[in-house]
């Protein structure tokens, strides 16, 4: 039986990550690699560190260049509760949005951001059973509930509707 070097597997991996139309997990890597979850998250810790724009999002490790960009984008800062984190990612997919990140400002660590790539109902499913399965806590916990979400929509129209959505639900960060 012939073993893949580990050069060859992660010139592989990219070769996998750009034939894919959608994000590819660490499972289901290591299963087409025939080698551990583990394996995959090293390989992808080197590729990232050699320059690759790989992100990790919810749905599985994708190219940077894979994920688009829709032609409008905006950044809402966000307050609320951690309980509260299902309504307001379904209340921007809901309306036609795309919750491209999470940004938190952390006192030690500067911002911190998670790829969460949530473009729908079941997007927003999966990420908060995640959540649930883990016992992990979103970002928002580490800011009082502070946090900016990049959205994305076809058009300004639609992230116009998400602003006063969030408005009228209280989560808008707005100057007072």
């Amino acid at each position: 039986m012939w073993l893949m070097g580990a050069e060859e597997r992660r010139e592989r991996i990219l070769k996998l990550l750009s034939e894919s139309a959608r994000p590819l997990t660490g499972s289901d890597l290591a299963r087409i690699l025939a080698v551990s979850r583990q394996v995959v998250v090293s390989d992808m810790a080197i590729l990232r560190a050699a320059g690759g724009k790989i992100i990790a999002t919810p749905q599985g490790y994708a190219l940077a260049s894979a994920l688009g960009a829709a032609p409008h984008a905006r950044i809402f800062g966000s307050r609320h509760t951690p309980e509260e984190t299902e309504d307001e990612l379904l209340t921007i997919v809901d309306y036609g949005g795309k919750v491209v990140d999470v940004t938190v400002e952390h006192p030690v660590y500067g911002e911190l951001r998670g790829w969460l790539n949530i473009g729908s109902r079941e997007d927003v499913r999966q990420f908060i059973h995640r959540l649930a399965e883990s016992d992990a806590k979103p970002l928002l916990t580490l800011t009082e509930g502070v946090h900016l979400h990049r959205v994305e929509g076809a058009d300004a129209a639609i992230l116009d509707r998400i602003e006063t959505a969030l408005r009228e639900k209280g989560y808008l960060l707005e100057a007072r």
